[in-house]
């Protein structure tokens, strides 16, 4: 286990892990700690929301790949972000599962690679959160051998709480084996709007029964808003970014309009969407981010 990591995790897609990921990496490291951001999806959309995708530093995870098949030095790409490295996912680390299966099968026992292959690093490190793939159960054991915490995204929906079952499930069994220090930090609920506390009233519910405690669920939700979450994807910038650039996005769009003539009446203006869509979303990250980093430090006993 490596002290102060943290996955983020969940058995199904599409419930906000590589968001959640990097947001809070991105946040933790404007707050000046150092941060190691690990992308071990084969989708690579880490480096799409930090707007590096296709870079020459985009190596699609041959430096994962490399380190944990033939042990060679893992290479993060510097300074992505002010304290903020990344060692990228993509396409390269589809190959993982048979290869590590394969070493499986002849006797070798590969739980702990992840751990060696990040130990050499981790120290220079304030916090390393690493974006874990969905349905990959050899990728998701190894990094749960190797953090110290896990953090679950879930949205409401059956089949996302279903996905927050089977790592619980996993977790009893990592914990029995190969990492009896792993905790749950916590469940943050994901995609619900921020009216909708029934939902969200039911969902924490069903969350607690099904982990057995009844502290794990953040306050903080992070609610639903597509057009901020494209936005921020397609600009390459994380939410808090995209909420800085609003008074010079204002700016331009009140200019754009005298510019045509101030032919439009008020009702016709067309509303300046990143500028109203974005702002809670990412005052969102910045409550959870500050919970995460409160949940942490009481973990390790770190004097507030």
């Amino acid at each position: 286990m490596l002290p102060r990591t943290t996955a983020v995790i969940n058995g199904k897609g599409g419930v906000g892990k590589t968001s959640v990921a990097t947001n809070l990496a991105a946040l933790v490291a404007a707050a000046g700690y150092r941060v190691l951001l690990v992308d071990m999806d084969a989708q690579g959309n880490v480096s799409d929301d930090l707007g590096i995708k296709g870079a020459p530093s985009d190596d699609q995870g041959a430096s994962m790949v490399a380190a944990l098949i033939t042990g060679a030095p893992l290479r993060p790409v510097l300074n992505v972000r002010d304290s903020l490295d990344l060692v990228c996912g993509g396409d390269q680390l589809a190959q993982l599962v048979g290869t590590l299966v394969g070493r499986q099968m002849q006797g070798e026992d590969v739980s702990a690679v992840l751990q060696e292959a990040l130990a050499p690093v981790a120290g220079t490190y304030d916090l390393i959160l690493i974006d874990c793939p969905p349905g990959e159960r050899v990728i998701q054991r190894l990094i749960m051998t190797t953090s110290q915490f896990l953090l679950i995204p879930t949205k409401s929906d059956r089949s996302s709480l279903d996905g927050l079952a089977a790592v619980a499930k996993m977790f009893g069994s990592v914990t029995a084996s190969t990492n009896p220090d792993l905790e749950l930090l916590g469940v943050v609920l994901f995609g619900i709007g921020s009216s909708a506390k029934r939902i969200q009233e039911d969902t924490r519910a069903q969350v607690e029964r099904d982990l057995g405690a009844d502290d794990l669920v953040f306050r903080t939700t992070i609610r639903h808003v597509e057009s901020a979450a494209v936005d921020a994807r397609g600009s390459g910038l994380v939410m808090h970014e995209l909420e800085e650039q609003l008074p010079e996005q204002r700016r331009a769009y009140f200019k754009a309009l005298r510019d045509r003539g101030r032919g439009l009446h008020r009702s016709d203006r067309p509303a300046p969407r990143v500028a109203t869509s974005s702002a809670g979303l990412a005052g969102d990250y910045a409550a959870l981010a500050e919970e995460v980093m409160d949940r942490i430090a009481t973990r390790l006993e770190i004097p507030a």
